[in-house]
């Protein structure tokens, strides 16, 4: 099934904006202000923070619109790229060099684990459209997912609860709820046992 476009760049951006298309913004000028604060921001106070302060990196992210439940560990070499578009529920991870690329909302659930270096891709580009339009997808990351260091989740691709993807692997599509993934593209190598009450208990 087609994954559905959350965000199309060709419904907002005028054709006159630009004489070659490839020189059109992708979002209307109050994003662009507000992602240039938000990197201003990054640079000068969350980048620089010591490795410890989980809740003040919590506390700019909230105050540039994201949802973030309690004890959100999101490391200081961290980027996310739209904190208005993130949405957190408890206990979720984001190591250094990891990458929310949430040019639509993205749905973290509970310990949702991204590792070191791992990308989360929200968004591409039409290029069957002459004009080369930004599509942005509304995706979702499970409670207990675990995207391993690497590892990379392509625009519009939604890992259910539980699910690994295995270091440096691609998931171009979307990963089963407690399965695990490897490979490039990956493919589900095996099950993962699952968790069965919120303390992180097993069977």
């Amino acid at each position: 099934m087609a994954r559905q476009v959350h965000y199309n760049a060709a419904d907002h951006i005028a054709e006159e904006t630009a004489k070659d298309p490839y020189l059109r913004p992708s979002f209307p000028l109050r994003d662009r202000l507000g992602r240039a604060a938000w990197s201003l921001c990054w640079l000068v106070l969350y980048r620089t923070s010591p490795r410890p302060l989980h809740s003040w990196r919590a506390m700019l992210l909230r105050a540039f619109g994201a949802k973030m439940g309690p004890n959100c560990h999101f490391y200081p070499g961290s980027k996310v790229w739209a904190p208005w578009n993130l949405v957190c529920a408890e206990q979720v991870t984001a190591g250094d060099g990891a990458e929310i690329y949430n040019a639509a909302p993205i749905q973290f659930g509970s310990h949702a684990i991204v590792s070191q270096g791992a990308y989360i891709c929200g968004a591409t580009h039409d290029f069957n459209d002459p004009a080369f339009p930004l599509h942005a997808f509304a995706m979702t990351i499970g409670s207990y997912a675990w995207i391993c260091a690497r590892a990379s989740v392509g625009p519009g691709v939604n890992v259910g609860d539980g699910a690994v993807l295995g270091m440096g692997s691609v998931a171009t599509r979307d990963l089963e709820p407690w399965g695990v993934y490897a490979g490039v593209p990956a493919v589900k190598v095996k099950e993962r046992t699952r968790v069965v009450d919120g303390s992180g208990s097993q069977a």
